[in-house]
């Protein structure tokens, strides 16, 4: 199978001259926990080595780059939605809002906003543009997506120290087998999304057990 080869991005403006943020989520797929967004701004004379979409980078990597993000950024932030968000607005709208929170919460005014995928948070007050692939494409992207797993992670592994039965520092709350498997026999905690598939299937069931009696 060929390998893809990806079209280097033309920024429609100089990082050097003006702020360019770069955003992405992580934390989509998972039947529970929040959606993390981050927001970076990178310092053009203080380049980090490795970035990439956290993706295709190991766990080990991803902790390492994480301090030196921090560190040599001009700026950072990080927003997030709920469950009960998620279900509310859907996970789409939901990461875009986590979005617009990982900006505001970066105190920083920037020039323009280059965000992963193929939508954007409306509204911003900067330009924004969708960049598809970004995290493979655009530095600022790729610092954000390490920021956002990274955190997402560590709530996963803090739910883990509080909820050892779920195993959720082994799958992160995506719908493995062992997840669904354990979800059987389970109780659904408030951290696990209603709206999601799996979870409403089983919400349906067990209310139609506690609706079932014999005559």
């Amino acid at each position: 199978m060929a390998k893809i080869v990806l079209e280097p991005f033309v920024y429609p403006v100089d990082p050097a001259v003006f702020k360019v943020c770069g955003v992405d989520e992580a934390g989509r797929g998972p039947l529970m926990g929040n959606v993390v967004a981050a927001c970076v701004v990178l310092d053009p004379n203080n380049p980090i080595e490795g970035l990439n979409d956290s993706k295709q980078l190991s766990e080990k990597k991803r902790d390492a780059l994480e301090p030196l993000i921090k560190d040599r950024a001009l700026a950072y932030g990080i927003g997030q939605c709920t469950p009960q968000e998620i279900d509310t607005l859907n996970i789409l709208n939901a990461s875009l809002e986590a979005m617009r929170r990982a900006y505001e919460n970066m105190a920083l005014k920037c020039d323009l906003m280059l965000v992963d995928g193929n939508k954007v948070p409306r509204n911003m007050g900067i330009d924004t543009q969708a960049v598809v692939k970004g995290d493979a494409r655009v530095a600022e992207i790729a610092a954000a997506s390490i920021l956002a797993k990274v955190e997402r992670d560590r709530q996963m592994y803090e739910l883990d120290k509080k909820y050892p039965e779920y195993l959720f520092a082994k799958h992160k709350g995506y719908p493995t087998k062992t997840h669904l498997e354990l979800l059987q026999r389970l109780p659904l905690l408030d951290c696990y999304r209603k709206s999601y598939g799996p979870i409403k299937k089983l919400l349906m069931a067990n209310n139609d057990l506690n609706d079932f009696s014999l005559d």
